[in-house]
């Protein structure tokens, strides 16, 4: 992948949840507290991937709130393991994304980051429960676009343009920062965007708690403090 030309940019945009926030720490935290005392203790991957699969369905359906997605895609992985979640427990796991924890990365990379660009976030999650994790990531953002604000989830094009008309730049001067190739970089490059993908599955087989997609990010960086050297290098001794 070609190197990026930084000062083309007047606006970085952020997908959090696996580029900011490590949610499939999260996620698999949650999901083994409900399995686990039922005896049901499958490989992390299987597990993710099973998740995945969950939520990217019920993301594509009517609108739900996220902790309904949440609560909803525990149900269906409880299910297809043979057993199921209790209200209790759905509720829990919807309420957990403030529990999720930021990459030890992220905040001094965003920090960094914030000294040059304006920064944006889209973000397939509630207000109220973003907010909780921006308190681990510890900047602000200029832009926060949410799920629940656009009444639907990505990889909806919808959402990319509701930021559009917030961040109010062209486009071209807008990079789109992302580690999920299915809800973030095939959408924004359909667009006509510039993205960047925070590969933090690097090296490891599968796609998590991401669906596998095909997409052309313009450049690759195995976590954020790499993307923020690159992006705002450190001053000449």
């Amino acid at each position: 992948m070609a190197d990026l030309d930084f000062d083309a940019f007047d606006a970085l945009t952020f997908d959090c949840y696996g580029t900011l926030i490590d949610w499939e720490a999260g996620i698999l935290a949650g999901l083994r507290r409900v399995l686990d005392v039922r005896g049901v203790r499958p490989p992390d991957d299987e597990l993710l991937e099973r998740y995945a699969i969950a939520e990217a369905g019920l993301e594509a359906g009517p609108y739900l709130p996220y902790r309904d997605v949440l609560g909803r895609g525990l149900r269906s992985v409880a299910d297809g393991y043979g057993t199921a979640a209790t209200d209790a427990e759905a509720a829990a796991f919807g309420d957990s994304v403030g529990d999720w924890p930021a990459f030890p990365d992220s905040g001094a990379a965003l920090a960094r980051l914030r000294t040059r660009f304006r920064l944006g976030v889209l973000t397939n999650c509630d207000d109220d429960l973003f907010a909780a994790s921006n308190r681990r990531l510890g900047v602000d953002f200029d832009w926060v676009v949410t799920a629940q604000q656009a009444r639907g989830y990505k990889p909806r094009v919808e959402n990319f343009e509701l930021l559009f008309e917030r961040v109010g730049l062209p486009r071209e001067r807008i990079l789109h920062v992302a580690q999920s190739l299915f809800h973030d970089h095939v959408p924004a490059k359909a667009l006509g965007m510039t993205t960047a993908w925070i590969d933090r599955r690097h090296g490891r087989p599968g796609g998590g708690a991401t669906p596998p997609a095909n997409a052309r990010p313009d450049a690759a960086f195995p976590d954020m403090a790499s993307f923020a050297a690159a992006a705002v290098p450190a001053p000449n001794p």
